[in-house]
């Protein structure tokens, strides 16, 4: 079993911060964290792993400064791991983002049984870049999976969380699966496994190594982009009214009354 895990590195929670000019997220390594909700993906492949005789692939895509996610992951038990990482990729959006992801996932392990992500990342919080990778990759995906039962002749058994509940269904790979918290708890890197990933040996894939255009990276490959960033304000007019005794009581009601006539709410 072939096992490719998709993270990310993102800023902390909690220190998220935005370039209200570039509409941008800021980001700092000393900030720097993998995405919380990748942690359970991994201990997911690993337990798959495990269980299955498989192989473990990480990629992940980002800034030089994200080898730290990557080896992180390494650390947990990860056998393999490749940064996506090259000028031509700032500015991607989740498209673009998933585009690359894509042709790395077919350059280095085109014969995967199952990729898994997170449902969705900290800092930009849309959830796209799984089933876009998927729908790049021409597969199926199950989304908010909660519970991974078991895999056999190429079949999965899963549980996913619905608004109303959940859902046991069965897809046959390859596929993606994006997971959420239930699926696992993450487990701490061993201090052997940090050994291990402080000396590995981590391949950068760049848009020339994956035969990737100008024009599918980057802005250039993204269909879409920030127009504006801006703080909403709150504008709270309202009406006071103070209740001291009967008559006080009445001349609030006939207050509030007034009021909600003139907004043209009554």
């Amino acid at each position: 079993m072939k096992i490719v895990v998709l993270i990310k590195q993102v800023p902390e929670p909690g220190s998220v911060q935005i370039d209200e000019v570039t509409g941008t997220v800021q980001r700092r390594e000393a900030d720097a964290v993998v995405n919380p909700i990748d942690l359970h993906a991994l201990e997911s492949a690993l337990r798959l792993a495990n269980v299955y005789n498989g192989m473990t692939y990480v990629f992940s895509m980002g800034p030089k400064s994200a080898d730290f996610a990557v080896r992180e992951a390494l650390a947990m038990g990860i056998d393999s791991a490749f940064l996506l990482s090259d000028r031509a990729f700032a500015g991607s959006d989740t498209y673009a983002t998933s585009t690359i992801l894509a042709a790395a996932i077919r350059a280095i392990v085109p014969d995967f049984d199952v990729i898994l992500c997170g449902e969705r990342a900290s800092d930009g919080d849309t959830g796209q870049v799984g089933p876009e990778v998927a729908a790049a990759l021409g597969i199926p995906v199950v989304t908010w999976v909660s519970r991974i039962n078991s895999w056999h002749n190429g079949t999965l058994e899963l549980c996913h969380r619905l608004e109303g509940g959940q859902e046991e269904v069965s897809v046959t790979g390859p596929a993606l699966l994006t997971v959420n918290k239930e699926v696992g708890v993450p487990r701490l890197p061993t201090l052997t496994g940090k050994r291990r990933a402080r000396s590995a040996d981590v391949p950068v894939l760049t848009r020339q190594s994956l035969n990737l255009s100008l024009e599918e990276t980057g802005q250039k490959g993204s269909p879409t982009s920030i127009v504006k960033i801006f703080r909403p304000q709150w504008l709270r007019r309202g009406v006071m009214c103070h209740v001291t005794g009967g008559e006080s009581l009445a001349s609030a009601v006939n207050q509030l009354v007034d009021h909600l006539e003139e907004k043209e709410l009554i």
